[in-house]
């Protein structure tokens, strides 16, 4: 089920451009962040319905993706984190691959589980936790 509507970028120029390059190259360009490999997640604005789309670090395991909210051990959720709260249908691309996912927030076990797939997948984010009070949220994305 694709996403429809008008497509708001966000206020983050790097994200904005990267997202621009992921897309118009179908996948091949645009596809690290500190030479880690992301995907671009699709989804609805919380407030406005509008359409936003996000670049994020890649952490999949058989066929499901973990989205971590860290904004980079910054005190808060990032906005992206209310979207998906708010409307739990996505798109990810997967370098070439696009498809339909359901979000879920994790909690307790399956979260820990993710947190660890996430931060081999990118160990930055122990540190990124190390730097908050607050659990970092890790979403949880099963193909639709």
């Amino acid at each position: 089920m694709e996403l429809t509507g008008e497509y708001v970028p966000g206020t983050w120029d790097m994200s904005v451009k990267q997202v621009e390059a992921y897309e118009s190259s179908g996948g091949t360009k645009g596809t690290t962040i500190m030479g880690k490999p992301v995907v671009v997640v699709t989804m609805r604005g919380a407030k406005s319905g509008k359409i936003r789309k996000t670049p994020l670090m890649r952490v999949e395991h058989d066929g499901s993706y973990a989205l971590v909210a860290s904004v980079g051990g910054r005190p808060s959720n990032p906005d992206w984190y209310h979207n998906l709260v708010a409307h739990t249908d996505v798109m990810l691309q997967d370098g070439p691959v696009r498809r339909a996912y359901t979000v879920r927030l994790a909690t307790g076990d399956e979260r820990r589980v993710w947190w660890d797939r996430a931060v081999q997948a990118f160990p930055t984010y122990a540190d990124y936790q190390r730097k908050v009070t607050r659990e970092i949220p890790v979403f949880v994305l099963d193909p639709a």
